[in-house]
This record gives structure tokens, C-alpha cells and sequence, in this order.
């Protein structure tokens, strides 16, 4: 199971980046449709790996939200996943990270029987990276993050951690919930038979009431007081001498008379 959500485009120009503080939500830009979390890809990407090495699995993508563009959702199709399965509700539209959990564990409870959830580090769009950790404590599972590489072994799987100064190897049973991080590689492209056969797929697409569950269930426990663009008024001073040892000893004297030295 690989989760993949849905975040504007990163590469909107910021000229078309607007916020509407009266609703705290960013607005969506005119003819820039959203696309799939690009770490969210990786964790793809590592799914189709497993399969190249020879593991028969089924890999099936997952998505909670509203608004789905099937352009862009599809794409994990015509990378070579299996299915795609949708979450669809308008009670979906403003959920924090731990709704968002509640909602991906009952459908994943709901599917049947899995080996791995996968997930991207984090998302573009909020950069929290709170739900693959929430979601491996709902469902009891064990968890690494930051994956860079992965291999299924007899008695689990064997995956590579990044942190600062190289990466750890660590053994782990499954099922289990991984975080993939870019270090893995980019995501493959889709070939042209690809994208015909992702044409051909149709998603699953539940709502809230197939799962048995309300908008009351979903109660954010993260309360938005304010969302803005920070306004940038930094301002340059040219500290000039005669030479560069005189600009050097102008520039520390006004250093000292601001008490930045």
C-alpha cells in the first residue's frame, strides 16, 4: 500500500501563489492543477522496485482528499502500480494530520490483508510529516523513516536509513510502515503503454459513509489561527572604502553599531 496525496503544484510561479486569510486556505491558482506529492512518488517508485528485484506483490495507492484531478492522480498508474484507491468527501476538504490517519486506517483495515504502507517523507504542501508516523501507531505497526533503499528478506525486510552522516541498516518484520525519502532516486517516467493502461483503470473511490464514518469522527485535533504570506523587507547597505582593508574596518565598525559583533 503506497500513500500518495494530492498538493498544489511546487512549481507555481509565486506571482500566482495567493492565501485567502479570511478562510485560512490557500487559493487554487488559475491553470495550474495540482499534482502528486512528488515524495509521495519515491515511495511509488520504491513499491516498483521491490517488484523489479522479483517480489510478487500488488501494489495499490492511496489517496484521502476532495477534488481529485485523474490527470495527476493516475500518474502512479501509468508508473506501473496496480490500483488506485480513493477516499472522495467534502467533509475531507479541512482535516488535520490525525483525521487524516483515522481515515487512511479504516480503509486500509477495510482492503485486506497488506505487507508494507509506504509513504514520502512528507508532503509539499504542509512539510509535517505526521502522517505515516500517526498511522503506524494506529495500526500497531513498526516504523522507519527516511528509506533510501529497500530489500524483502525471509524474515522481513532490510531497508538503508538516511541521517546526517551516511545511513543505518536496519532489519524490521512486516508488515511495517516505511517513509521513503529522495535519496532513493527519481521516480521512474511513464512509458507510452503506461499511460494507455492507467487510460484503461478505473480508481475505487469510497466516500466517508462507505467506511462508516462522519465528519464528527474527524474532529481536528490542530486548530489553523492564521495562514499569510510573510512580507520580506529586507534592505542592503553597501559598505564601500578606499581599499579592501578599509572596507573590511568600515564594515565592522558598522557591524559594532548595530551589536552584531
Amino acid at each position: 500500500m503506497v500513500l500518495a496525496k494530492q498538493v498544489p503544484d511546487p512549481e507555481t510561479p509565486p506571482s500566482q501563489f495567493k492565501i485567502d486569510e479570511s478562510t485560512n486556505s490557500v487559493v487554487p491558482p488559475n491553470g495550474v492543477p495540482p499534482v502528486v506529492n512528488g515524495f509521495d512518488l519515491n515511495a511509488v517508485e520504491a513499491a516498483l522496485l521491490l517488484r523489479d528485484a522479483g517480489a510478487d506483490v500488488e501494489i495499490t495507492v492511496l489517496s484521502v482528499g476532495t477534488d481529485f484531478v485523474m490527470d495527476s492522480m493516475k500518474k502512479t498508474l501509468a508508473m506501473g502500480a496496480d490500483r488506485l484507491v480513493l477516499v472522495d468527501d467534502d467533509g475531507l476538504d479541512k482535516i488535520d494530520s490525525a483525521a487524516t490517519v483515522k481515515v487512511l486506517a479504516t480503509v486500509i483495515e477495510k482492503d485486506g490483508a497488506f505487507d508494507l504502507v509506504l509513504g514520502g517523507r512528507q508532503a509539499s504542501d504542509w512539510d509535517q510529516a505526521h502522517v505515516p508516523l500517526g498511522l503506524a501507531e494506529v495500526l500497531g505497526l513498526p516504523l522507519v523513516s527516511l528509506v533510501q533503499k529497500l530489500e524483502l528478506t525471509d524474515n522481513g525486510i532490510t531497508v538503508q536509513r538516511v541521517i546526517t552522516d551516511g545511513y543505518q541498516e536496519i532489519t524490521a518484520p512486516i508488515p511495517a510502515v516505511l517513509t521513503v525519502t529522495n535519496e532513493l532516486g527519481e521516480p521512474r517516467y511513464p512509458n507510452l503503454r503506461g499511460i494507455m493502461q492507467a487510460s484503461r483503470k478505473k480508481p475505487e473511490v469510497f466516500s466517508l459513509a462507505d467506511l462508516g464514518l462522519s465528519s464528527g469522527d474527524l474532529a481536528p485535533k490542530l486548530k489553523l489561527t492564521k495562514l499569510y504570506v510573510p512580507e520580506s523587507n529586507q534592505q542592503v547597505e553597501l559598505i564601500e572604502g578606499e581599499n579592501e582593508a578599509d572596507s573590511g574596518k568600515k564594515l565592522a565598525l558598522r557591524l559594532r553599531e548595530e551589536k552584531l559583533i
